[in-house]
């Protein structure tokens, strides 16, 4: 894991950041794979839940909400870096 990666799940709301890498396994990493959350996918942090989980995201046209325990085991790039 590079340091310049960090988890889905700490992304602030407004900005966008690319997929790297996956660290879940099994049916959990088939489902994220097929919301297309595959290497370099473009991932915006749309709105959070009021009680702060989930979290709605914009992955690939399509808006998603993801749980903070999924969104932690995706790592992403930060927009200041490529996105």
């Amino acid at each position: 894991m590079s340091d310049q990666y960090i988890p889905l799940n700490t992304l602030p709301l407004g900005q966008k950041a690319r997929v790297k890498e996956l660290t879940s396994d099994g049916t959990a990493r088939r489902r994220m794979l097929d919301l297309g959350l595959i290497r370099d996918t473009v991932v915006e942090a749309l709105l959070k839940s009021p009680a702060g989980d989930p979290v709605a995201y914009d992955i690939r046209g399509a808006v998603i909400a993801l749980r903070s325990e999924e969104a932690q085991k995706i790592l992403v790039e930060t927009a200041g870096s490529e996105a």
